[in-house]
């Protein structure tokens, strides 16, 4: 696919979300972003802000299978992934498909799982497929995972453990609207809601050929240096525990490569790195706990890596 055309694609799928999510552009970009470098993004947020209705709208504009996981104290893991039941009337075993089995797939409210269920969908995220009785079941393709978690609900919950947070390529929040698009959305819900009229604007085949040609997009060894600096810096920060993994530098240097495609771009810019920074380190920072004490956050703290790296010139 052709540059210019994954860019006409991308905005108008990024148009058709924003007639739902309205006011959140930069939001939609990243959470798209994601999806074509292959990742999976937990949405962390208040209750009430949108974040199943941003799930759902962009899973029915990209024209992919979607399914939809609620998750609950009680649902165990082969409610996500499936089960193998014996068939009386074949007198065999047969493997039930869970709805892990789409290419986009919701995990509502993730925290409120069990770490043994939380961590069957981890998995399939990480491994791409389902082993079940010693029989190993491929996901379709492409398979991306939205999760969200109200970050404001402790009790009955079940927090994602840092190493699992890892698994995540973004973290994002939608926030509260501004006074204006609020306004915009008690208007468009007043007699129906907008999501019912949203289109297919990409198919199956667009999504995967969109992905095929963010791989090709070049990227600078000054500019995978700046990521490792980045990345690197993170490690040794004085407010940091643990630092960001080389798979935070791979997530950040594939979603570089998938921003600069959205914008018609054959090459990645070091503006498209300080972007996504916070998106894809912020939440792979564990902080010291003086520095947690003094209420310093990790957006801070990637702030402060930025601002002190040495961006490459001349790329």
């Amino acid at each position: 696919m052709e540059l210019t055309s994954l860019k006409t694609k991308c905005d108008a799928a990024i148009r058709e979300i924003e007639t739902v999510i309205l006011g959140k552009t930069e939001t939609v970009r990243l959470l798209l972003a994601a999806l074509l470098c292959n990742g999976h993004v937990l949405i962390e947020d208040i209750p009430g802000v949108g974040k199943t209705m941003l799930a759902r709208s962009v899973a029915k504009v990209l024209g992919c299978s979607f399914k939809r996981i609620q998750f609950t104290p009680d649902l165990l893991p082969a409610d996500i992934t499936g089960t193998t039941l014996f068939n009386q009337r074949t007198s065999q075993f047969e493997f039930r498909e869970g709805p892990v089995f789409a290419n986009i797939v919701l995990a509502d409210e993730v925290n409120r799982a069990t770490p043994k269920t939380q961590s069957a969908l981890l998995e399939c995220m990480e491994e791409v497929q389902v082993s079940a009785d010693g029989v190993t079941y491929p996901l379709p393709k492409p398979f991306f995972v939205i999760a969200t978690e109200n970050n404001v609900e402790l009790q009955g919950t079940y927090p994602l453990p840092e190493a699992q947070l890892d698994r995540f390529w973004m973290r994002l929040a939608v926030g509260y609207p501004d006074h204006s698009d609020e306004i915009a959305i008690l208007t468009s819900q007043e007699s129906h809601h907008p999501i019912q009229d949203l289109k297919p604007v990409l198919s199956l085949a667009d999504v995967l050929e969109m992905q095929e040609t963010v791989r090709k997009v070049f990227i600078d060894p000054k500019v995978k240096a700046y990521i490792v600096d980045i990345v690197r810096a993170s490690r040794v920060h004085p407010q940091v525990a643990l630092g960001a993994s080389p798979r935070g530098s791979l997530c950040l240097m594939h979603a570089s490569k998938a921003l600069a495609a959205m914008e018609g771009r054959d090459y990645v810019l070091p503006d498209h790195v300080k972007t996504l920074a916070p998106a894809v380190l912020c939440h792979r920072l564990i902080l010291r706990p003086d520095a947690r004490v003094r209420d310093v956050t990790t957006a801070q703290v990637v702030a402060d890596i930025l601002e002190s790296t040495q961006v490459p010139v001349s790329v």
